[in-house]
Formats: structure tokens, sequence, C-alpha cells
């Protein structure tokens, strides 16, 4: 090994799990017996039962993929992956073998397992990290205890860590002119590329190497030629956890952060410890390798452990919903890839939307899929019939991954949900101009979708089409609200009973019926009432505030309501999910304590506030 490449061998194994758990010392020792090679594309590294020396390879460029002798692939790999743990265990558990095959041309770093078995054998931490990757990569979650440090870190905003500084280019620059202001004026890897003031692509100093250096592309060329599109960014408000997350789906080191089209800062991973990763993030990663349904399905019992570990470590209830929210669309992203790969490519652009407490990040352990496809004007009747067998893939798929089918069957495999943008707005125009109960059915589900796969410019435009339609007839939201508060939060729990305005007592509080679905309604309605574009509960009424049409104070108010109602539903399914039940929406009296009977109380009062001032300014009159 030539001395000279250790220091920055130890940098670049020091970041990866679970090297990082070695000292400084150790680590250039490990760095002292690599070995480096280079595999050009379609070269292969053939597994077997050998005598001779094996080796951990560590992917320092490029990528690789593992298949099995019949051929099933095993696994896709790319920088900072391991694979070769296998050969750490004893011979009687390998099975047949597999190869490895170089998909690009790529870099790889080997180290002995002699050494590993030596650094096993002193490194308690390290052998229980290698040993677990041997078996599943992965540890499994059920067993995940947060710490402190990791909810002090992935729970936290960007805006509370990122520090890096992003340059603002414009798209007719040269490449060359780009890079002399990313590495003179700004000192940056990233530079956020803008035409007419608005953010169209990136760049950062590995995409100049592969696309410019190694092509040896002229440098006078504009930066457009070269440049990522569409930018891959994250908000200072999102959650690190999330940036953690489309990193590692993007492949990725770097994240401008942008609040419209204005350059906050720069995300590094560097920003991003690796041993404070959390079980969630790990099972995202897993999700993203799986291969087929089945194996996803196996993956359930992590997203419990995953939702226990949450609510029992008091993480607050709106985290919960974003990070249960970021698994969702990791499964349901993962199967539609899965479906494209099996029916082959779409015969037209489509946008794959979500609705309900899926759109609104908010899923829970009771959450059911809501989605809905919108194709191209151009797709005929034959390119329908592709995209519901894609649906009913996917949707099925899901269903084995615990996320149940909709009972109301608002799902893309429904034919009826899967339909053309054109069509799309004439439902949205039928359904506000005719707001009967029938109606409103459909438009209370899809009143909030999101973007979850392919053209979202699709979900975009639907939505601002929404908006036009409401601002031009006020008495939608009339009927919206008349809708919204046929139903009333419960005076309160006495006894064994709910007290209910209608005098109906009852034996169980219903949590969803009579407490979160009218919060959820109140801020569709102020949240429709002023366009806002999010479909976030908590955004909904933040927008209604900066409006001037929610005072300040009834915004505290609800949101906190909201919250707290929601963290005793968890609480409730959680209890159930410990004594080894199906959780439910069904609360019985003698099991609210008093600190959460005393709360819900105050809750379904600011509720019914809400509830008379809507009624009151959505009259109609």
């Amino acid at each position: 090994m030539d001395e000279s490449l250790i220091p920055n061998i130890v940098d670049f194994i020091g970041q990866i799990d679970p090297f990082d758990q070695l000292s400084g010392d150790v680590l250039k020792d490990v760095a002292s017996c690599i070995s480096i090679t280079y595999l050009g594309r379609g070269e292969q590294i053939q597994f077997s039962d050998d005598s001779s020396e094996k080796y951990l390879y560590i992917i320092r460029t490029g990528s690789m993929e593992q298949r099995k002798p019949d051929g099933v692939l095993r696994s896709k790999m790319g920088p900072e992956d391991l694979f070769g743990f296998t050969f750490l265990e004893p011979l009687k558990n390998i099975l047949d073998g597999y190869t490895a095959t170089a998909i690009e041309n790529t870099l790889l770093y080997l180290i002995p397992h002699s050494k590993l078995l030596k650094l096993t054998a002193q490194h308690q931490q390290f052998s229980e990290s290698i040993s677990s990757a041997a078996q599943l990569r992965l540890r499994s979650a059920l067993n995940v205890v947060w710490s402190n440090k990791e909810k002090g870190l992935f729970l936290k905003k960007v805006s509370e860590v990122a520090s890096g500084h992003a340059a603002v280019v414009d798209i007719d620059m040269s490449i060359q002119d780009v890079a002399k202001e990313m590495r003179d004026t700004c000192r940056t890897s990233t530079a956020v590329i803008k035409k007419d003031a608005n953010i169209v692509g990136l760049i950062t100093d590995r995409d100049m190497t592969k696309r410019v250096i190694a092509d040896g592309l002229d440098i006078s060329l504009p930066i457009h030629t070269v440049m990522t599109t569409p930018a891959i960014t994250i908000g200072p408000d999102d959650l690190i956890l999330k940036a953690a997350s489309l990193m590692m789906q993007s492949g990725i080191r770097s994240l401008p952060v942008v609040r419209g089209n204005e350059v906050l800062g720069l995300l590094t991973s560097s920003h991003l410890v690796q041993k404070h990763r959390m079980q969630a993030i790990f099972l995202i990663e897993k999700i993203k390798y799986t291969e087929t349904a089945a194996g996803l399905a196996e993956l359930t019992s992590e997203r419990q452990a995953i939702f226990e570990a949450l609510v029992d470590g008091k993480v607050s209830a709106e985290i919960i919903g974003q990070v249960m929210s970021m698994i969702m669309d990791a499964y349901n992203r993962r199967l539609i890839q899965m479906a494209e790969e099996q029916f082959g490519a779409p015969p037209c652009d489509y946008n794959w939307v979500v609705a309900g407490s899926h759109a609104r990040n908010e899923i829970h352990m009771l959450s059911d899929q809501d989605s809905a496809i919108i194709m191209d004007d151009s797709a005929t009747e034959e390119d329908k019939v592709y995209f519901i067998k894609l649906s009913e893939f996917v949707n099925q798929g899901l269903d084995g991954c615990g996320y149940p089918t909709c009972t109301g069957h608002y799902m893309a495999s429904n034919p009826k949900w899967c339909q053309t943008l054109s069509v799309w707005k004439q439902f949205y125009r039928k359904w506000v101009n005719n707001p009967q109960y029938g109606m409103l059915m459909n438009v209370s589900v899809f009143l909030e979708v999101r973007s979850l796969h392919g053209n979202a410019s699709f979900s975009a435009e639907l939505q601002q089409h929404l908006h036009q339609l409401i601002a031009q007839d006020h008495q939608f939201l009339h009927s919206l609200v008349t809708d919204a508060v046929r139903v009333q939060p419960p005076l309160g729990i006495f006894n064994k009973l709910v007290v209910e305005k209608s005098g109906n007592n009852t034996k169980v509080l219903n949590i969803k019926k009579y407490a979160l679905n009218l919060i959820v309604d109140l801020a569709r309605i102020y949240g429709l009432a002023v366009g806002c574009a999010e479909s976030g509960t908590r955004h909904r009424f933040e927008y209604a505030v900066s409006q001037k049409l929610l005072h300040e104070d009834d915004f505290k108010d609800i949101i906190e309501a909201f919250y707290f109602v929601t963290q005793v539903r968890y609480n409730h399914q959680l209890s159930a999910l410990r004594q080894g039940q199906k959780p439910n929406n069904h609360m019985e009296p003698s099991s609210i304590s008093s600190f959460e009977r005393k709360h819900l109380k105050d809750a379904f009062r600011i509720i019914s506030n809400l509830q008379d001032a809507a009624k009151l300014r959505f009259s109609g009159n």
C-alpha cells in the first residue's frame, strides 16, 4: 500500500458504518492492509467455497450488482456499500455462493477477512455490527432503541444543521466560469443553476469530473449542457431525517437548502454523522434494494417497531406522522418501480398521486391506501389498461405490506380514478358545481393530493384548477362547512360514558370521527379558502393565518389540540400493539387517564369553537 494513499482511505472508511466506531489509529491500521482493485463494466467477482483468502469489499466509486447462481438479482450497490459479509460466517451457512458484477467502471477497497476477524475479536461493538450485516446487512428494528443523540440530530430541522454555501449561477454561464465560481468565489462543491430567477438544475464537483473531464468536454459550453435536472433540493423546515433519506434514495452527497427559489445554504453528507443513523433510514434503504413484493412484506414488523419506538420515545406527533409517511412513500415508490419493470415502460406520461392522510404526511398504524393516476391527455384506452394493471400490482403489494386497501375503493386500480388530466379537471368542476352529498364524498378524498411518482406538473396543474373553481364559487366552501359540522365533538368523558352533544351517549370514544377528522376538515376548508398549495393540516392553518383568515391565537389552540389528540391516538395504538391486538380508533373511557381526560375536554372545546367560527365565516351570506 502506498503510504500517501492511507489518509484518503482513512477519511473515506471513517465515515462508513461500522468503521466509524473505530479510533483513528485502528483505522490507519486497517487502511494499511487494504488493497485496491479496479473493475471495468461487466467484470465479475465470483464468490464460492474455496480455501483462498476472502475479502470484505467497499465500493469507492461505481456500482455493482449481486446475482445468485440461478441469475436472480440479490442486490444492487453503490459508493460506500459493503459486500462480502457472507464469508465471515461458518462455511456451513453458505448456500451456493453468488456473483458480483460491475455495472459501471468501479473502484473497490478490499479488506482481508483475516484482518476483520482480528478486529471483531478486539472490538465487541464492531463485531456485533459486522455480524448483523453478515446476516441481514441491517439489524432488525424489533429491538430498536432511540438515543437522545439520534433524536437530537435526525429529528431536527434542516435549518438547524445546514451550514454550507452553494454557488448560484446563470444557465448560460460557461462550464469553466461556473467551476471558477465554485472554487474561487464560493468555495463550494455545489452550484444551483437558475434561469430567469427560477431554479432549473444543479451541478457538483463530482458531476464536473464525470461529465466534463472524463469525457473531454469543451469547457466553454454553457453549463446547462451538463447540469442535473430537475434540481433535487430540501426545504429549511424539513427534517434531517428526510434529507438523509433523500440523499440515499438519489445517491447524492449534498442538498441545496431552498425556500421557493431562494437558495439559503447547503446541507452535505458531512453534516450527517453516520453513527447516528436511525432505524427509519435503515428501513428505507432496505426497501430501496428489495427486489420483490414478498420481500417488502417481510419488512412490516420493522415498520411497526419504528412506530412503537417513536411513540414510546415521546417523539412529537407531527414528526411521527412525517417519519411514517416517508416509510409509506418508500414502499409505494418501490412497488411502482417493480411494476414498471414487470409491465414495461409506461406508454405515456403519468403522475401517481396519493390522497388522504398519506397526502397530508400524517400516516399512522391504521392508515389505508388512497391513490389515483393522472395520465397525459394523449393516453388511449389501451394505455389505461396498462396503468390499471400497474396499479393493481402496487395496491395489492401495499396491502401485503400492511397498508389496507381502501374500503371505498379510492385507489388507482379503480378505473374511475385512473383518468387523463382533462377528465380529472371535469371531475373537479362537476364536484365543485354540484356539492351534494355524493359529490362531496368524492371530492373530500381528492381535495388533498400529493405527487409521489411521475410528472408532478399534472397534480400541480389540477390543484391550480381546483383553486380557480373554488374562487369562482364561494357556495362550495359553505357546503363543505355544512357537511363538516354535521358531526360535533363530544362534551367530554364522564365515568364510563362519552357524553355527546346529541344526547346519545356511547360507551366508547371514536377519536378519529369525533376529533381528528373534524380538525382535518376545518384545516381543509381554511386552506382551500386561501388557495393553500400544501396539503398538511398544520400548513393549511398556518397559511390561513398568514392570509389573515385565521387569528394567530385560534391557530395555536387548534394545532395544539390536533397534536394532543393525535398523540392520544398513537398511545392507544401502541397499547394495542403491545398487547398483541389490532389497533383501532375506539377508546373505552376507563382506558383514558385523568390527564388525557382533562386535556381531551379542552381539545373538544377548541374544536367546537372553531366549528362555530367556520359556520359564521363561510355562511354564504
